[in-house]
C-alpha cells in the first residue's frame, strides 16, 4: 500500500527481456530488501536484486501491457516510492500500485505557478473518477480538477512540478492511471444491486 507522495526518483539503467534496473536515492536503495515491494512510477513491483546503488524489478506480461513501463528509456527519470507503513503519514490517498490503464496527456496550460493536465482515458476508467475525488497518475496522488467524456483534468502545484516526473511532462505523453479504489468498490456496490 501506498501514498501516492512522492519523495524520490530514480532513472532506468537497463532493460534486458523482463527485468529492468534502476539507479535510485541511497535512502531508497538502503531501505530495500530482496522481496520488497516499491512504486514505479505508481506500479507495485517486486525488488529482485539489489547492488549498491541500483535495484532490479522483473515485469509480467500484463503488467507491460497494462502501464507505461515498456516505453521506459534508458536514463529517463521515474517516480519512486517505498510502501507506507503504521508509523508514515497517510498525506495522499490509499494506492494500492495495481495500475488500471494507460491515459494520454491532450492539453497542459499553466495557471499562475501551476500547470492544469487534460488527460484522455478510455471509459471504463472515467467512470470511476469524479471532481474532488482522487486519482494516482504515475504515483503521484492527486485531485480530479474536472471532468469531460473521454478525459479528466488535474492540477499540479509548483511542488509537484518540481519533485515529480509530472513536470516533465509533454503532449501525447502517455502516463499510469490507478483509480481510486473506494470509487471502484462503490461503484461496483450500487451496479451489483441494480
Amino acid at each position: 500500500m501506498f501514498t501516492g507522495i512522492i519523495h524520490h526518483q530514480g532513472q532506468l539503467k537497463n532493460r534486458q527481456d523482463s527485468r529492468l534496473d534502476f539507479s535510485a536515492p541511497d535512502k531508497i536503495i538502503n531501505h530495500l530488501k530482496i522481496g520488497d515491494s516499491i512504486a514505479i512510477n505508481g506500479t507495485c513491483l517486486t525488488v529482485t536484486t539489489k547492488t549498491e546503488n541500483e535495484f532490479s524489478v522483473e515485469i509480467t506480461p500484463e503488467t507491460e501491457q497494462k502501464t507505461t513501463l515498456k516505453n521506459l528509456k534508458i536514463d529517463q527519470d521515474i517516480n519512486l516510492e517505498l510502501p507506507t507503513t503504521p508509523f508514515t503519514t497517510l498525506d495522499g490517498h490509499l494506492v494500492q500500485g495495481h495500475v488500471d490503464g494507460v491515459g494520454t496527456v491532450k492539453k497542459i496550460s499553466t495557471e499562475g505557478n501551476s500547470l492544469r493536465i487534460n488527460i484522455e482515458a478510455k471509459s471504463d476508467l472515467l467512470k470511476y473518477l469524479a471532481p474532488k475525488g482522487s486519482v494516482a497518475v504515475d504515483g503521484i496522488s492527486l485531485s480530479v480538477v474536472n471532468m469531460a467524456e473521454d478525459s479528466f483534468s488535474i492540477v499540479l502545484i509548483p511542488h509537484t512540478i518540481k519533485t515529480t516526473t509530472l513536470g516533465q511532462i509533454k503532449l501525447d505523453d502517455q502516463v499510469n492511471i490507478e483509480v481510486d479504489i473506494i470509487g471502484k468498490y462503490i461503484w461496483k456496490y450500487t451496479n451489483a444491486t441494480k
